[in-house]
């Protein structure tokens, strides 16, 4: 890896979608693999491909509650005569004989013989006898055994994420454990003499750390296995005592703060003996400053310490390698286009992702609001929106009314 010796220099700036480019070029997946039971498997990536060993659905079924038939004695009989019942779980054992028909219940399976179903409140009963509306066509109202899937389909590719509709379809085809990849580890640690731990007194020039408790919300919703080493000095010693613990633990080794070029900013100085590093100056607002290199067998990227700053080079950098490391394909994220309310002040030369609020109007057109002042320590503004004003480098100021691209956080982190 190279090292550049100006993380902050305004020329030369790489746009982040050719950063990402390559930083996915340097990272792996985690190839180590575990058995879990299926109640367990929420959250984690399928290891391989699962394929289903029944039809679904196993038998024909009714889609509703009413009458089983056959379609054909609809010609010959003017009322069929109802001679059982099939319930879900408890199938109709007697005979399907020539103008008879038997009440069905949904999901219950459908007899040999029997060809369609007519709901229940389009046949009049007269005592045994049932009139039937004729039905639209043949097989009405009846899921066909096999109709979703035949015995032998793949039913989930490897790579996938288990959500609640994967619990689902594992639990249809009988599967009670599944294969999956192991939990990614994560380490982090804040860096920064003025970082005080929450519920101390602050000392004039001293402030709360934030940026550890932001990355362990954004690790739990990738369902992360993480190890936080609190707040490190702004010392070469204590630096490197915390990387050698990280990387005994983790894949990817994070840190908070130290990526500038201040005169206390010791992580590429350290990582440089410990590890190998590169500083990528990155035209990307909040945020340009950003690390990455490897430490041991771990990954290690360094977001800058503004809190605002490290969340959003977290979503737009860090993320990607955690998907790919997890096992999963990469995607293309929704982004939409919403009108401007409110003017943004921005100058031309970085990408910018701006906090935005993102609504639907009585007509039903997409407006966006910004979340406040837009400062790269100003995390009120991460907390109020809910997507990204995503701003070109060509562009600059904008105008109220302006169509602006937005991306919702919540297709973001999934």
């Amino acid at each position: 890896m190279s090292i550049t010796n100006d993380p902050c220099s305004q020329s030369s700036l790489m746009h982040p979608d050719q950063a990402i480019l390559q930083l996915l070029e340097q990272v792996s997946v985690i190839t180590q693999t575990e058995q879990i039971a299926l109640p367990h498997a929420f959250g984690r990536v399928l290891a391989c491909d699962v394929g289903s060993n029944i039809d679904l659905p196993p038998f024909d079924n009714s889609a509703m509650d009413g009458y089983a038939f056959n379609f054909d004695d609809l010609t010959n009989f003017e009322a069929l005569t109802l001679v059982g019942g099939s319930f879900a779980g408890k199938p109709y054992e007697g005979q399907c004989l020539s103008g008879t028909c038997i009440r069905i219940m949904t999901g219950a399976l459908v007899p040999k013989g029997f060809d369609t179903v007519q709901m229940k409140e389009k046949v009049s009963i007269q005592a045994d006898k049932v009139i039937i509306d004729k039905p639209k066509q043949k097989g009405a109202c009846i899921r066909k055994q096999g109709e979703e899937l035949t015995a032998g389909t793949r039913v989930l590719s490897a790579g996938t994420l288990i959500r609640a509709a994967e619990l689902g379809v594992l639990a249809t085809i009988g599967l009670d454990v599944v294969d999956v990849y192991r939990k990614m580890r994560v380490a982090f640690f804040s860096t920064g003499d003025e970082l005080q731990a929450v519920g101390s007194t602050l000392n004039t020039g001293q402030i709360y750390d934030s940026n550890r408790y932001s990355i362990q919300g954004l690790l739990n919703r990738a369902n992360i296995e993480w190890t936080d080493l609190g707040i490190i000095a702004d010392d070469p010693e204590a630096i490197r005592h915390a990387f050698h613990q990280a990387s005994k633990v983790a894949d990817m080794v994070l840190t908070s703060g130290g990526v500038s070029v201040g005169d206390a900013d010791y992580i590429k100085q350290v990582l440089e003996e410990e590890g190998k590093i590169t500083f990528w100056k990155l035209a990307i607002k909040p945020g340009k400053p950003f690390a990455f290199g490897q430490l041991n067998d771990a990954v290690f990227c360094g977001l800058p310490g503004n809190p605002v700053s490290s969340m959003v080079t977290f979503y737009k950098l860090v993320w990607p390698l955690v998907i790919k490391m997890q096992g999963r394909p990469q995607r293309q994220l929704l982004t939409l286009q919403a009108r401007l309310k409110g003017q943004i002040k921005k100058a031309p030369g970085r990408v910018e992702y701006q906090r935005g609020i993102l609504s639907y109007n009585a007509e039903g057109m997409a407006e966006v609001y910004m979340s406040g002042a837009q400062g790269s320590g100003m995390l009120t503004s991460m907390s109020l929106a809910n997507c990204f004003v995503i701003l070109s480098q060509q562009e600059g100021d904008l105008p109220n009314g302006t169509m602006v691209t937005v991306e919702p956080f919540n297709t973001v982190l999934d």
